[in-house]
Parts: C-alpha cells; structure tokens; sequence
C-alpha cells in the first residue's frame, strides 16, 4: 500500500565481523565462524566441519601451530593456545577461506 513502509530487520549475526568469544569455530558454507576469535592463554578451540567438502585449518605463513588433517564432515580439530597473539589461519583446499584466533594473557 502506498505510504507503509516495511520494519527493518536487524542485521543478523552472521553479517558481523566483529571478534567473537568462545572456543568452538564452524567449517560451513565454505568460511570459518566466527571469522575472528577471541580467547584467554589456555584455551582449547576446536574447529568443527560442518560442510560437505573437505577442509584444514592451517596457520598462514610458516611456522604458525596449526596444522590439521583434511576435516571430513563432521570431522573436528583441536589446539590448545599457550602464547598471546594473533594467529592468522586458512583452508589450504579452499584459500579463500580465511579466519584468524587472537590469544590474550
């Protein structure tokens, strides 16, 4: 009808770039969620596929601390954090797919 106007959904979570808390990471539609997260020295993170197709989740560059298996669905990766910083990672079947853990004391 002329003059309605429609409510505005709220963006959804998923649309958010902002670092999450946690410990657990999904491998689906081809992307690591949270894209960015946050956790304490000590902390175990697990990765979780949840896709079709196989991924790893690899540091960038070299010498970075993880190094997973291909991860067949529903197949998870576990590591333990003990140093603060920023750990940069990646799919190396699927490049594109980026994500990154920022450890703090």
């Amino acid at each position: 009808m002329p003059g309605m106007t429609m409510p505005m959904s709220p963006p959804s979570a998923s649309a958010s770039s902002a670092p999450v808390t946690g410990s657990t990471v999904a491998i689906e539609n081809f992307a690591f969620a949270p894209a960015t997260l946050k956790v304490k020295v000590g902390t175990k993170v697990t990765w979780t596929n949840q896709d079709t197709d196989a991924h790893t989740v690899t540091s960038s560059g070299s010498g970075g601390p993880l190094h997973s298996a291909a991860l067949d669905t529903h197949a998870s990766y576990s590591f333990t954090f003990t140093k603060p910083g920023s750990y940069a990672y990646l799919c190396t079947i699927h490049p594109f797919m980026t994500a990154t853990v920022e450890v703090t004391s």
